[in-house]
Formats: structure tokens, C-alpha cells, sequence
């Protein structure tokens, strides 16, 4: 194999290489220099011909500084030698679990005439990419070599090509030939990899990288910190000079790569990049929707790669993105190629929850998988009743009372406390911020009255919910899951749509109005209800007093990424304070309805968890959950509670 071919792109990498290697000569010069002088001077001396006191003074002055600069010297090339590169957490796949795939990654290299890549890796984001891991901390000790005539036995370097990292969504949504046309540009870099020059200049930017991150590190002595803080300014120096030489090599490389990869499946692969913005959308969608409210109850999905074919079938439905759809499901899925797609879904499953909300790397007690079919009963269900449980020690804590009919928790104590005077009989007690006398009679405090009404629909929180689905059953023609077992799929409401808009319907979903009412509330916040900002406030503080009270989890040191900066990747910012109420108070909304209406918790493949009432999701609550946080009317929640047979004043259950 040529690897290295006459492409323009990959004679611009070689010639940026070039210069990154000049760089890394001249830092080597530069500390040499003053040695040079030394052994001039010195030299000088010994054969009479430099000398005299200025002479004899310039050498004590030269010797010392030179040494010290060679000491300098080997101490920053032995870290930038030594330091461990970062490395991608991913999944490795083994020959043995994979022939197929390495059968056609290989293929692929022959096609492209490249060295094929060493081996193959899998992780929980929709890119893939070629990773050199060379370095001696990323794999097993170095061959041992017995030199001929001594006898003893050294380290021997060997060249290896570089890990192939393939998205794990891609193999479950693609098929075989969608795959391996979008392999083909990553594959094909392996051949400006293998040039000396661009692999000699990878080593030195990826040493000097590791370096600033070792220089970095706290928890030092004061001496160390000193020597460490010269090691990252020198590291630094030298990556500031060599930046734009290192970007423009890896973008020659890419060129190189792209331009040997146009004969090889070129028509097929402008299809599949249409299904590589289809895998996004939906691995977003469900990270964020679905999977996170899990990983918050600590809980993780066992089948994430199963649940994004799901999504994405469901999202090309809605949004009719795909127009041979049929034709496309009856190819052979790209997953096939794995022997044990279940268990490998399962490890990037948990990779991905550790990586984009920090848990820990291993099942326990408190970190245990979930299926997709006990999702609406193990998380949403449970979810909703700690949400409402904590809302309800809040309102406890502030010395709101509890209704007069029960002692149980109610939501018609969450609508007394947040309707504000305007919108509600004056309220003497909760104005004046005490509690009834002895003596006092509470019934004088005038309570809205409870309307009962037949059981029609509700609906979950802004944060939890959106469009809807039935949980375990799966829709008729949604593509199975890589195990074997069917993942439970749901429709949507006929006039629902999401944010990536559709056809029909509404043409702004939730979320979008959620954002505009932010935008307003931001622009014109109202005063008058007070109680909402205190309760909102306090929610935010006992949530976070939970959080700092969650035992840490303590894992061995078996990665190559900081363990500290864990979640590396949070798929989403940290809720605001009027978030986290509207996300409590539509809970407490779904608990009643669960409790006294019927209804049952269910999932959504793009929206995460909604409420079902006989089968039909609700609808139309989250603005009225709004109306009575931000105006404090209750009149559209409670007109929405009597319409779907909800009683607010009836206890519900709570974890």
C-alpha cells in the first residue's frame, strides 16, 4: 500500500509537518546554545587562546547557565516525553465480538489502498474519528528486542496505525452501505497518518499537549508547583508557535483523506449524510428528553443505541424526513455486524451516562440499569412523586398550611399558595407571612373550593415532558431493538409537533412556547407574586443541598481522562429556579391525576415522559401551569383540572 499518495492535501501536511518540526529544532537549538558557548570558551581556554580575567570571567559566568539550561532542558523533553496523552473514552471492540466489521473496515483500507487501522473503537456520540494511541501509557508494554552482539534486551517501537472510533449511533441507524460510505474519508486518513514526517509532529503537539496538562495539576508541593509552572510556560510557548502549522496539517490531512475517499462510494455517502443529521437530532433528543431524567433518579438505559433507532423512526415519521423510509428498514442495519449487539450497547449506554452526567463506571445500589419497557413505571412514575414530594417538605418548611379537608398532601394547597391576591380572596395569613393563633379560627382564611369533574387527560412537566407515546408497546413498523426485543414505541397526539416542526398540526411546539413565555417573562417580571420567587428560590436551595449530600462515588483509576471534571460532556445547562417550579408544581399536577383520575405514566421517544389517560396523552398544561407561576391565575389550571376529572383536593402518594 502506498498510504501516502500525490494528493495537494497531503504534500500541504507533510510541508506543515516540516515546520513543526522546525520548531521543535529550533527549541532544541536554543537550549543547546549555551552549552555551545561553554565548550568554546572552555576549549578556548585550554589552548591558551582565550584567555585573560574577562575571559576566566565568562567562563564561570557560561558553564553554571548552561548547565542549568541542559538540566532545564531534559526536564521538560523527559515530561514532554513521559506525559501521558489525552485519549477519547470509548468502548473497544475486539476482533473476536466484531469479524464482520473489521472484515469490512479492512475492505474499505484495500479500496482505498491505506493501512487499515489497528483496531476499532465505539463511542456514545454521533462522529467517528482516527486516534493514535502509540504512547506507551495507552497500551500493553513494549516488545522486549535482543540486540545481537550484547546480548540485552530493549524496548522495541513499533508503528502502529491508529484506532478507528465509530459513533455508536451511526451502527444502529445506518445500514451496512450507509456505514462503510461514511467510514470511508476516516479510513482513508490512515495514510497521511503513516507518513514520518506527520506522525513525528502529531507526537511532538500531542507531548506538549499532555505537558500543560500535567504543568496543570494541583495539589503539588510549593517546589514542585515552581518547576511545573516553567515545564507548562516553556509547553505552552512552544504550542502557541506551532498552532497554525498543527491546524493547517490536520485540515491538509482531511483534504488528503476526502479526496482519495471521492472513489469509493461517493453517491452513497451524500445519501448517508443526510441519516448522519437524522442520528444527531435524535441522539440529542433522546439524551436530553429521555435518558437524563433517568440518570437523575439514578437510573441508567440499558439499550440507548436501541432507543435511538426508535427516536429517529419516530422523528422521521413526524417530520417526514425520510421518503423511501420502508424501503430503507428492510436493509441489512450496520449492527449486525456486532455478535453481541446487546452487550455492546449496554457498555456505551453506561459510558455515555458517565460521561454526560457523571455517574459512576460501574452498576450498584444506587446506579442500576433500566429497560425500556419498565421506564414509565421506574423512573417517570417515581420521578413525579419526588418531584412532588419535595415540593410539599418546601411548603412545610415555609409554614404554609395544609387545606382544611385533609392533612395529606393536596395540590390544592400548591394552587392556594401561589394565586396571588388579584387573582384569589385576600389571603391574611399567607399576606402577613404568620401562622393561625390557638384561638384562631383557619377557616376564616377563605380556601378555594374543589370541583370534581369526569376523568378526561393531564399532562407531565415542561422539563420532563412533551410530545407523547405510549410506553411498552412499539409502534407497528418501528425497527426492533439490537438485541432481539422489541423497544416499546408510542404516536403522537394527531395535532402534535416538536421542535423540529412537521407536517400538520400545531407549527410551535411546547418547548418553543416555553422559550417565548421565558423571553417574556424575562422582559416584564412580575412583582405581585412574591410567593412564586420565594418558592422557586427555596426549591433551588434544598435541591442543591441533595445533590452536595449524594455520596460521591469513588472509582479505581482505570481512564485516561480526569476523573475530577466528570460529567465531561452535561448535556444540558443547570435548570433555572423558575424551571425547577414549573417542573415540581406540573408533578404534583400529574401525581393527582395519576391518583385520582386514572391516569399512568408513560414514554415518548422524542419528549421523554408524558402522562396517558385511557391510552391519550394530555395536553395544553404546561401554559397553565405557567399562568399560575408567573400571573398566579389558577383559573386555566383548575378550569384544565375540572375538564380532564382531576380533584385537587384529594391526597395523592408520594415516595
Amino acid at each position: 500500500m502506498t498510504g501516502m499518495g500525490g494528493e495537494m492535501g497531503a504534500q500541504a501536511a507533510r510541508s506543515r509537518a516540516l515546520a513543526v518540526l522546525r520548531i521543535r529544532s529550533r527549541a532544541l537549538a536554543v537550549a543547546l546554545l549555551p552549552a555551545a558557548v561553554a565548550v568554546v570558551l572552555l576549549a578556548g581556554g585550554s589552548t591558551g587562546h582565550l584567555v585573560g580575567p574577562g575571559w576566566h570571567a565568562a567562563r564561570w559566568a557560561v558553564t553554571p547557565l548552561a548547565v542549568l539550561v541542559l538540566l532545564a532542558a531534559a526536564a521538560i523533553a523527559l515530561v514532554v516525553a513521559r506525559a501521558r496523552p489525552a485519549m477519547s473514552p470509548t468502548v473497544p471492540i475486539a476482533e473476536e465480538s466484531a469479524p464482520d466489521l473489521y472484515r469490512m473496515v479492512r475492505d474499505l483500507a484495500d479500496r482505498l489502498d491505506v493501512p487499515a487501522p489497528s483496531a476499532i473503537a465505539l463511542t456514545p456520540d454521533c462522529d467517528s474519528w482516527l486516534e493514535d494511541r502509540t504512547h506507551p501509557a495507552h497500551g500493553p508494554p513494549p516488545q522486549q528486542d535482543r540486540d545481537e552482539l550484547t546480548g540485552v534486551r530493549g524496548p522495541r517501537r513499533t508503528a502502529a496505525a491508529p484506532v478507528l472510533v465509530i459513533g455508536s449511533p451511526f451502527l444502529w441507524w445506518m445500514r451496512v452501505g450507509e456505514l462503510r460510505a461514511v467510514l470511508a474519508p476516516v479510513v482513508a486518513g490512515t495514510g497521511p497518518s503513516a507518513h514520518p514526517d506527520i506522525a513525528a509532529a502529531r507526537r511532538f503537539v500531542r507531548g506538549l499537549d499532555a505537558a500543560v496538562a500535567v504543568a496543570s495539576a494541583s495539589g503539588r508541593c510549593p517546589m514542585t508547583r515552581v518547576v511545573c509552572a516553567g515545564v507548562g510556560w516553556v509547553a505552552r510557548l512552544l504550542l502557541h508557535s506551532c498552532r497554525e502549522h498543527a491546524a493547517q496539517m490536520e485540515r491538509g490531512v482531511a483534504a488528503a483523506a476526502a479526496e482519495r475517499a471521492q472513489a469509493v462510494d461517493y453517491g452513497l455517502r451524500i445519501v448517508a449524510q443526510e441519516q448522519v443529521g437524522l442520528a444527531y437530532a435524535g441522539w440529542d433528543r433522546l439524551l436530553t428528553r429521555v435518558a437524563l431524567p433517568a440518570w437523575r433518579m439514578g437510573r441508567w438505559p440499558s439499550r440507548l443505541d436501541a432507543g435511538v433507532v426508535a427516536a429517529l423512526t419516530e422523528l422521521s415519521r413526524r417530520d417526514r424526513l425520510a421518503e423511501g423510509f420502508a424501503s430503507r428498514l428492510g436493509e441489512r442495519p450496520a449492527c449486525d455486524l456486532l455478535e453481541e449487539p446487546g452487550a455492546i450497547d449496554e457498555a456505551t449506554s453506561l459510558l455515555a451516562a458517565r460521561l454526560f452526567h457523571g455517574g459512576p463506571a460501574e452498576s450498584g445500589p444506587d446506579w442500576s440499569p433500566v429497560d425500556w419497557q419498565e421506564y414509565p413505571d421506574e423512573v417517570v412514575d417515581r420521578k413525579w412523586r419526588l418531584d412532588a414530594a419535595r415540593l410539599h417538605r418546601v411548603l412545610d418548611a415555609q409554614g404554609v398550611r395544609r387545606t382544611p379537608e385533609t392533612d395529606g398532601p393536596t395540590l390544592a394547597r400548591v394552587l392556594t399558595h401561589l394565586s396571588t391576591p388579584s387573582h384569589t380572596a385576600p389571603d391574611p395569613l399567607q399576606d402577613t407571612g404568620r401562622h393561625p393563633a390557638p384561638n384562631e379560627d383557619p377557616d376564616q382564611t377563605p380556601h378555594p373550593e374543589p370541583s370534581p369533574a369526569p376523568p378526561t387527560d393531564s399532562e407531565p412537566t415542561s422539563a420532563t415532558a412533551g410530545a407523547g407515546a405510549s410506553g411498552p408497546p412499539p409502534a407497528p413498523n418501528a425497527p426492533a431493538a439490537a438485541n432481539g426485543e422489541s423497544a416499546p414505541q408510542g404516536s403522537p397526539a394527531p395535532g402534535h409537533e416538536t421542535r423540529t416542526g412537521g407536517a400538520g398540526g400545531n407549527t410551535t411546539s411546547e418547548g418553543e412556547a416555553e422559550d417565548e413565555t421565558d423571553a417574556d417573562a424575562d422582559a416584564e417580571p412580575d412583582v405581585d407574586n412574591e410567593r412564586t420567587a420565594t418558592l422557586a428560590a427555596a426549591l433551588t436551595a434544598e435541591l442543591a443541598r441533595e445533590e452536595a449530600a449524594a455520596p460521591k462515588t469513588q472509582t479505581p483509576d482505570t481512564t485516561f481522562w480526569d476523573e475530577g471534571e466528570l460529567p465531561l460532556f452535561p448535556p444540558q445547562a443547570p435548570r433555572t429556579a423558575r424551571e425547577l417550579l414549573t417542573d415540581h408544581v406540573t408533578a404534583m399536577v400529574c401525581c393527582a391525576a395519576m391518583d385520582t383520575a386514572g391516569a399512568t405514566p408513560g414514554l415518548d421517544w422524542l419528549d421523554g415522559p408524558i402522562l396517558l389517560i385511557d391510552g391519550e396523552r394530555a395536553a395544553d398544561l404546561t401554559p397553565r401551569v405557567l399562568s399560575l407561576i408567573e400571573d398566579g391565575d389558577p383559573a386555566p389550571l383548575r378550569t384544565w383540572l375540572l375538564e380532564s376529572g382531576i380533584r385537587p383536593e384529594k391526597p395523592v402518594r408520594l415516595v
